[in-house]
C-alpha cells in the first residue's frame, strides 16, 4: 500500500480498494440474500419496503470475499500485523431498494462498539464508543451490488474522525453512549466535506471507528447491496505505544488530540 493511501486514511478516515473481492462473488451472495427476503429480483411488485436488514452470513462465498490478499494486506497496514482478527463472514445487510418513502434510518452516526457495566444490553443507542476504540478497529463497507450516486450510497463526512476522537477523550474508558453522541446532531463534523461510497460491485471502503457516516434515501432503479461488518482488534488499540509503533487507525485518534 502506497504512502499517500495511508496518509489519505489518516487524514479522511476511510481508504476506497477497488477490486477488494471478485465481482463474481457480489452475485453469488446476492442470491443467497434474494431467496432470505423471500422477494424477486424480476418482480418489482415485491419490493415493499425502503430498506430489508438482514443479519450475518457464512457461507463459503461470504468467507471468501472478506478474506482475500487485497484485505488482508490493508487490515495489516491499517491495523498492524497481527493486531486483527480475520473475518468469519460478513453482516449486516441494509438491502435498499427504489422507494419515494422515507427510510427511518438515515442519520448522521459513528458505529458503537461496546456496553459498559450497568448498561441495557438490549439498548442500541445506550451502546458505547470510547477515545481507545474499545473493540472496534475499522468499519468495513462492502459493495454487493453496483452503486452510483443515485442508489443510496453511504454518506461519508471526510475528516469526521478527528472531531469524534476529541470529543471523546473527555469521557475516558467509560466512552459515550451512541445516544449522547446523537443528541446534537453531530454538529462538530457539520462542515465536513461529504463524500459517496460509489463503485462497482466488489469495492470495499475501510473507515475508522469513529468516521460519521450516514445512510441515504434509494433514487435509482436497481436495489442496492452491501455488507457492513466491523473488523474487530485482536489486541486493543492504544494511544500510547512505548515503541511509538502506532498503526494509521491508531495514528488518526492521536492527529485528532493534536499529539501527531
Amino acid at each position: 500500500m502506497e504512502k499517500s493511501d495511508i496518509d489519505s486514511f489518516v487524514r479522511d478516515g476511510y481508504l476506497r480498494i477497488e477490486g477488494a473481492f471478485p465481482y463474481e462473488l457480489a452475485g453469488e451472495m446476492r442470491e443467497i440474500l434474494w431467496r432470505e427476503m423471500g422477494r424477486d429480483p424480476e418482480d418489482r411488485t415485491t419490493w415493499t419496503q425502503p430498506v430489508v436488514r438482514l443479519g450475518g452470513h457464512a457461507e463459503p462465498p461470504f468467507v471468501a470475499a472478506s478474506n482475500t490478499p487485497a484485505l488482508h494486506a490493508a487490515f495489516d497496514a491499517l491495523i498492524g500485523p497481527g493486531r486483527w482478527a480475520p473475518l468469519m463472514g460478513l453482516g449486516t445487510f441494509p438491502v435498499r431498494f427504489p422507494s419515494s418513502a422515507d427510510p427511518g434510518d438515515a442519520g448522521w452516526h459513528i458505529d458503537v462498539s461496546f456496553a459498559s457495566d450497568g448498561d441495557d444490553p438490549g439498548d442500541f443507542l445506550g451502546y458505547r464508543a470510547n477515545v481507545n476504540s474499545k473493540g472496534r478497529a475499522l468499519l468495513a463497507l462492502f459493495l454487493l451490488s453496483d452503486v452510483d450516486e443515485k442508489n443510496a450510497p453511504t454518506r461519508i463526512r471526510a475528516g469526521s474522525h478527528l472531531d469524534i476522537a476529541r470529543r471523546l477523550e473527555p469521557a475516558g474508558e467509560r466512552g459515550i453512549t451512541l445516544r449522547e453522541l446523537a443528541a446534537n446532531d453531530f454538529a462538530e463534523s457539520r462542515d465536513r466535506p461529504v463524500h459517496l461510497a460509489t463503485g462497482e460491485a466488489g469495492t470495499v471502503y475501510l473507515c475508522h471507528p469513529f468516521l460519521v457516516h450516514a445512510a441515504q434515501p434509494h433514487h435509482g432503479t436497481e436495489p442496492r447491496f452491501i455488507a457492513q461488518p466491523p473488523v474487530y482488534p485482536k489486541v486493543p488499540l492504544s494511544l500510547d505505544r512505548a515503541d511509538g509503533d502506532y498503526s494509521p487507525v491508531e495514528r488518526a485518534i492521536r492527529l485528532g488530540l493534536g499529539r501527531e
